[in-house]
């Protein structure tokens, strides 16, 4: 334990003379450089665990954890097929679905969507749809030529509940004047908003029914898409699923869909935190600075306290508690603006967009609607302890520098 005296004179150095202004000047510069060093990984750290967990969540809330895929003919029989796959061990839901691309057409402007083709009772159990409607009922959807449509897609076709929208595909029918492109009129009889800027600007639901008779598949469907109970344990249920499937059928996972796109995720996350760590480090070396000239301006009150019978231990803990007082300051103020600075990051990016009037966040580019941030506790306590012991370490040399001073040869010329 530190002596009460220890801790008195270690708080006095701290606080230089005025002739020692510039060594206090490099205390503060190291103690800003620590607090914006570790309140700006705490807010890096955030914002990447929160773009992982909203991508995850939505891109698995729309396709599911894996998918039964065919050829263009589609899948027959899907019905048996669908009670065979949810009867496999940790399938949830098993859900047919009819997907592909046309040109939908209101008020004069026309717009490329996906259009997706459930049921209403599966439509009904996607738990990403539950609170995101924005207008209109899922049950207007047991009509037929009905349509669920995304908030951005509709806002750029002047769309709201109970508008006409018609859907155009170039595969058409052949007549003797050439082929004809298929059209179907609808009805928008809701909209929805997850967020997630891709498909609230481009997916369209409409019924099955009418997505079989669109798409011209009969009795068939594109795809089934199963929800497991554990996604990270799909590798487990893979075999499982594959026996189940006919051989002209494939099965395609939420990993191998998107695993570049997280791992890329990943890796911007370690590099940011190794470049944000080099700013910690460089406050750190700026204790050391800092510390060493404290000593050597020192050097004759350390020769006067050891012929006091200070011992050299002492004079060590002294110095180390000044150097250490800068990192744990530095640590906590960083600890505290970067945890208020994450938990609020969007209130004060839609502040700093009002204030300025620029975007600071365009959905278009980033995918998301908002800034997403998730604060982790083991990623704050590994940024706490990791500036605490760089901050620690910095106080070594010239502590123990300190603890070896001679007395003899610091006074030899007083």
């Amino acid at each position: 334990m530190l002596a009460r005296a220890e801790r008195l004179i270690a708080w006095r150095y701290l606080r230089p003379r005025r002739q020692e202004g510039f060594i206090s000047f490099v205390a503060a510069f190291a103690l800003i450089g620590i607090a914006l060093g570790v309140g700006t990984l705490i807010v890096v750290l955030a914002v990447m665990n929160g773009f992982r967990l909203e991508l995850l969540e939505r891109v698995l809330g729309f396709n599911g954890h894996a998918t039964v895929v065919a050829g263009p003919e589609g899948i027959a029989g899907y019905r048996t097929l669908q009670r065979r796959l949810a009867a496999v061990p940790g399938v949830v839901r098993a859900t047919p679905y009819v997907e592909g691309q046309a040109l939908a057409t209101a008020e004069s402007v026309s717009s490329g969507v996906v259009v997706r083709g459930m049921s209403l009772d599966d439509l009904a159990s996607v738990a990403i749809f539950r609170g995101n409607l924005l207008a209109g009922s899922l049950d207007a959807l047991a009509r037929p030529r009905t349509a669920l449509v995304g908030s951005r897609l509709a806002a750029r076709l002047g769309l709201t509940v109970g508008d006409p929208l018609t859907l155009l595909t170039p595969d058409g029918t052949p007549t003797a004047f050439g082929t004809v492109p298929r059209i179907m009129t609808l009805e928008v009889a809701a909209i929805f908003e997850v967020g997630m800027f891709e498909y609230d600007n481009a997916f369209l639901y409409i019924p099955l029914e009418d997505a079989q008779a669109f798409f011209r598949l009969g009795d068939r469907v594109s795809a089934i898409e199963l929800m497991v109970a554990d996604p990270e344990q799909i590798d487990r249920l893979r075999p499982l699923l594959e026996a189940a499937l006919p051989p002209a059928l494939g099965l395609v996972d939420w990993q191998q869909l998107n695993s570049q796109f997280f791992q890329a995720l990943e890796v911007e996350r370690n590099v940011m935190f190794l470049i944000l760590t080099l700013i910690i480090l460089v406050a750190a070396f700026n204790i050391i600075t800092g510390l060493t000239m404290l000593v050597r301006s020192k050097a004759r009150d350390i020769a006067i306290l050891r012929t006091m019978g200070a011992s050299r231990g002492a004079i060590l803990r002294i110095f180390f508690l000044s150097g250490a007082t800068i990192g744990v300051v530095g640590t906590l103020i960083g600890f505290a603006l970067g945890l208020a600075f994450a938990l609020n990051i969007d209130t004060i990016r839609l502040w700093l967009e009002g204030l300025t009037g620029f975007e600071l966040w365009s959905a278009e580019i980033r995918f998301l609607s908002r800034l997403p941030a998730r604060v982790e506790a083991a990623d704050v306590v590994r940024v706490v302890l990791m500036a605490l012991g760089l901050s620690f370490l910095a106080t070594l040399y010239p502590a123990w520098r300190a603890a070896r001073t001679d007395p003899v040869e610091a006074l030899r010329y007083e």
